[in-house]
């Protein structure tokens, strides 16, 4: 089985990847170890932060955040995503 190291902070050197790290490891929130994994390619990580706080963060759209909440988790359950 193939495993993924994650990256030590320490040693990343784009401020706003390692604020991001940071920012998960303190909310809990995207998975720190997912964000982890993602600063090993930083153009995916900055992907996928900028489209999550663009649809998460900042209350933009029509939906209430709850429920976008709602349908992710209805979503990860119909898929039966056990993560």
């Amino acid at each position: 089985m193939a495993r993924i190291s994650y990256v030590d902070p320490a040693t990343i050197s784009d401020p706003e990847i390692r604020e991001w790290l940071d920012e998960a490891v303190k909310a809990g929130r995207p998975g720190p170890e997912n964000q982890a994994i993602r600063a090993h390619q930083p153009d995916v990580m900055r992907s996928f932060t900028l489209t999550r706080k663009m649809l998460f963060d900042n209350n933009s759209g029509v939906l209430e955040h709850d429920l976008k909440e709602l349908t992710r988790a209805y979503i990860a359950h119909t898929i039966e995503c056990g993560y």
